[in-house]
């Protein structure tokens, strides 16, 4: 079973960034699509980006479309989410998850959440 520990939250400026990191343990992890999320206090989680097993295609919300990268690294189970010129409107709690396809909605492996907060 594959098992997800997100790491790399903190305190930024707006405009700074911040790298998160999603570790897995299993060796299967390589063959999941794993994606990003969040969820601000009193809002719904929302999609930030995904990216296949193997790397080879990357989706990424609108609202981080240019700003964010998701990248993975399957030699070490890890998944980052690069996040440059952090917004004010982008502090929540980040999570990922995975899935054996990109079908993210139906995901049932997930991290803990590491918290991004943005000060103006």
């Amino acid at each position: 079973q594959v098992q997800l520990v997100e790491s790399g939250g903190g305190l930024v400026q707006a405009g700074g960034s911040l790298r998160l990191s999603c570790a897995a343990s299993g060796r299967t992890f390589s063959a999941y699509a794993t994606g990003w999320f969040r969820q601000a206090p009193g809002k719904e989680r929302e999609f930030v980006a995904i990216i296949t097993w193997s790397g080879g295609s990357t989706y990424y919300a609108d609202s981080v479309k240019g700003r964010f990268t998701i990248s993975r690294d399957n030699a070490k189970n890890t998944v980052y989410l690069q996040m440059n010129s952090l917004k004010p409107e982008d502090p929540a709690v980040y999570y990922c998850a995975a899935g054996r396809n990109m079908a993210y909605r139906e995901y049932n492996l997930w991290g803990q959440g590491t918290q991004v907060t943005v000060s103006s």
